[in-house]
């Protein structure tokens, strides 16, 4: 009977063991057989996938495939343009005892082109990616970076970026069955940021460091399901589509900004929009724009007269802080019809 039960107990550990084994044997497969899947699906959308060996691994936690030298390109003038793609080492892993999530790491420099941009380097201490699982699951997508650098492969410049978040959210249409029903969704976007510092050789008016940067709002359609870049913005204008950003805030030098804004596209496919924000630091923020050449004399000097009848008085040793509008039109950002800045031109592709 003794021993019996002892060889029960020693089986006991043994079967444990076999069974998560099996568990991840059958997890990795499925995994590997979705990313096969994934890559045949985009194959047939008219991307170029090019993939290097695929290996498994994370036993005994998690189900993982790695891929080397992934490669994915899409060109043309349907949405999303000329992409180019190139990470040496990507790796999709899935736990095993929580397989609601897939996970993605990138590792080495990745290589990213998009439209007529340069090749841009992106290299960082840890970026991960995690998307959910499930068919009820939510169309949610979520970025993690710390150390990240920026930098065109062909020019000595970068900007770094000491932690990224970023969250994307993809909300359906009312479904009443028209057809700009059934394209017209909703993107809520979250995206924050720390310790970011540009490309130095650089005059920055500002300094070269922005301590923090976050958005938060909502992109509202109709999305049209084709058609090339310039004739899809068109249509989403043409449908009442928006930018609602609910909060932005930035600190970068003397300057503080907190906003909120809506913001279209005009006949031009120009920005317009309209907006509130408070503004702690605007004098001396103003004077550093005007010795940098970034808005004239007079245009600071009447922007800080009116900001001053605009601003309450305060301790003289509290920053200058205010409530202010802002309009956008006609690439033309002002201030109780006060001209701040002119806008480039954002130049849409030919079709």
């Amino acid at each position: 009977m003794r021993r019996t039960y002892r060889v029960i107990m020693a089986a006991v550990p043994v079967l444990l063991v076999a069974a998560d084994v099996v568990h991840w044997r059958i997890a990795s497969e499925r995994l590997r057989g979705g990313l096969q899947d994934w890559i045949e699906a985009r194959r047939a959308e008219g991307w170029d996938i090019e993939a290097g060996p695929i290996a498994l691994g994370g036993w005994p936690r998690a189900a993982t495939v790695t891929v080397a030298d992934l490669h994915v390109r899409h060109s043309g003038n349907d949405i999303p343009g000329v992409v180019d793609w190139l990470s040496p080492g990507t790796t999709l892993s899935v736990s095993l005892y929580l397989p609601t999530e897939l996970n993605l790491s990138f590792s080495g420099p990745q290589h990213v082109r998009i439209g007529a941009a340069p090749d841009t380097v992106i290299t960082g201490e840890a970026m991960t990616a995690v998307v959910q699982l499930g068919p009820d699951a939510p169309q949610a997508f979520d970025l993690h970076a710390n150390g990240v650098r920026v930098q065109p492969a062909t020019d000595p410049w970068h900007v770094a970026i000491g932690r990224l978040d970023a969250h994307a959210g993809v909300s359906a249409g009312n479904g009443n069955g028209s057809d700009a029903d059934q394209t017209r969704q909703s993107v809520a976007f979250a995206v924050s940021t720390e310790a970011i510092t540009l490309p130095a050789g650089f005059k920055w008016p500002l300094g070269p460091n922005i301590s923090s940067l976050s958005a938060e709002g909502t992109l509202n359609g109709p999305f049209p399901p084709i058609g090339d870049v310039t004739t899809r913005a068109q249509a989403w204008r043409d449908g009442g589509g928006s930018v609602e950003i609910a909060h932005l805030a930035m600190g970068w030098g003397p300057l503080g900004l907190t906003s909120s804004a809506t913001l279209a596209l005009d006949d031009q496919l120009q920005p317009m929009g309209s907006g509130s924000g408070r503004l702690v630091g605007y004098a001396e923020t103003l004077d550093r724009l005007a010795a940098g050449g970034i808005l004239t004399k007079s245009a600071a000097t009447a922007a800080k007269a009116v900001l001053s009848l605009m601003a309450g008085t305060g301790d003289g040793d509290v920053p200058s802080e205010v409530d202010v509008p802002l309009t956008l039109q006609y690439r033309t950002l002002s201030m109780r019809q006060v001209p701040l800045a002119r806008l480039p031109e954002l130049d849409w592709p030919a079709r």
